[in-house]
C-alpha cells in the first residue's frame, strides 16, 4: 500500500531535476501523476516534448500510472488546461506540487524588462495560476460534498528569495512571493480541507548546475548530499498524510538538512505618542538600530540551535 494509493497529482517542471524525482516517487506511492514540463531551456526558450514523457515512460515501466502536460504554467488558460487534463484523465486531483521554474539572472542595474518578466512569470505566476485553478476545483468539491477534500499543495521557494542573493533580483522577488503566497493560500483553503506548504531546496539541478559549478558534485565516499531526492522527499512528505496538521510552513532542505524557516518578525522596537516626525524618529534611533548590524546581511545566515 502507497501513502497516495488512489490519489491524483500534478507536478510542474518535472521533466527534470527534483520534479522528475518528485513525480516518480508520487507514482511509486501509488499516485497517478500528471508530468508538465514545456522541456525548454534554463532561461525559458524553446520546447521538447521528450523530458516530459521520458518521465511518463519510466512511471509506466515501473507500473504506474502518468500523462505527460506541455502546458504553459504561466499562462492563465496553460494553467486551467493542466487541472482539467488531470481531472478528466484520472477522474480528479489531490496533489500539486509547484516546481517548474527558469533562471535569467542580471544585475538589477543591466536587467531589462524581458528578463523580468520571464522569471516572475514562471516562478510566481506559474505558481499561482495552477494553485488558483486547483482551489477552485477544491472548492466546488467541498461544496458538493460537504465536507473537507484532504488536498494538499506543495510550492518551491528558494534561499535565494528568503535570503537575498546578488544577481538575482527577479528570481529572489519571485521566491520571495511564493513563500508568502504559501502562507496566504493556507489560511484561505484551510477550511475547505486543503493544507499550503513549501520547501526551499538545496540540491544539484540544471539551474543551479552553472552557479555552483563542481561544488555540488558528489563526493568519493560521501552520500549524495546535492541529489534532486532529497528535497523530492520532503517535498512529497508534505503532500502526503503523513504531514497532517502541517501548513502554511516553509522548509530549507538538503541532503542531510532539513530547517523549519520562519519569516520577519520584530527584532526591535520604539514607540511614539504622537505623530513620527524627522526629529522623533531620530531620537529613536537608539532604540531601534544601535547595537544591531545594520548593513547589508549576508546571503547565508548563520545556522541558530
Amino acid at each position: 500500500m502507497g501513502h497516495f494509493d488512489g490519489k491524483v497529482a500534478i507536478v510542474t517542471g518535472a521533466g527534470r531535476g527534483i520534479g522528475r524525482a518528485e513525480a516518480l516517487l508520487l507514482a511509486s506511492e501509488g499516485a497517478a501523476v500528471v508530468v508538465n514540463d514545456l522541456g525548454g531551456e534554463t532561461t525559458g526558450e524553446g520546447a521538447d516534448s521528450r523530458p516530459a514523457q521520458q518521465v511518463v515512460d519510466e512511471i509506466s515501466a515501473a507500473g504506474g500510472r502518468a500523462a505527460a502536460s506541455y502546458d504553459d504554467i504561466s499562462s492563465w488558460d496553460g494553467g486551467q488546461a493542466l487541472i482539467a487534463q488531470a481531472v478528466d484523465t484520472f477522474g480528479g486531483l489531490d496533489v500539486l506540487v509547484n516546481n517548474a521554474g527558469i533562471l535569467r539572472d542580471k544585475m538589477s542595474f543591466n536587467m531589462d524588462e524581458a528578463e523580468w518578466d520571464a522569471v516572475i512569470n514562471v516562478h510566481l505566476k506559474g505558481h499561482f495560476v495552477t494553485s488558483r485553478f486547483a482551489a477552485s476545483y477544491w472548492r466546488q468539491r467541498s461544496k458538493e460534498a460537504g465536507a473537507p477534500v484532504g488536498a494538499t499543495i506543495v510550492n518551491t521557494s528558494s534561499e535565494s528569495g528568503l535570503y537575498g542573493n546578488a544577481g538575482q533580483v527577479n528570481y529572489a522577488a519571485a521566491k520571495a512571493g511564493i513563500a508568502s503566497m504559501t502562507i496566504v493560500m493556507a489560511r484561505e483553503l484551510e477550511r475547505i480541507g486543503v493544507r499550503v506548504n513549501a520547501i526551499a531546496p538545496v540540491a544539484r539541478t540544471r539551474l543551479t548546475e552553472g552557479l555552483a559549478g563542481d561544488l555540488m558534485a558528489p563526493k568519493e565516499g560521501d552520500f549524495d548530499r546535492f541529489a534532486p531526492e532529497n528535497p523530492a522527499a520532503m517535498a512529497i512528505w508534505l503532500a502526503s498524510p503523513l504531514s497532517d496538521g502541517i501548513t502554511g510552513q516553509v522548509f530549507k532542505v538538503g541532503g542531510g538538512q532539513a530547517q523549519l524557516l520562519r519569516g520577519w518578525r520584530p527584532v526591535t522596537e520604539a514607540t511614539a505618542s504622537d505623530v513620527w516626525t524627522l526629529a522623533s524618529v531620530g531620537a529613536a534611533r537608539g532604540a531601534l538600530v544601535d547595537g544591531h548590524d545594520v548593513g547589508v546581511p549576508p546571503f547565508m545566515p548563520p545556522v541558530e540551535g
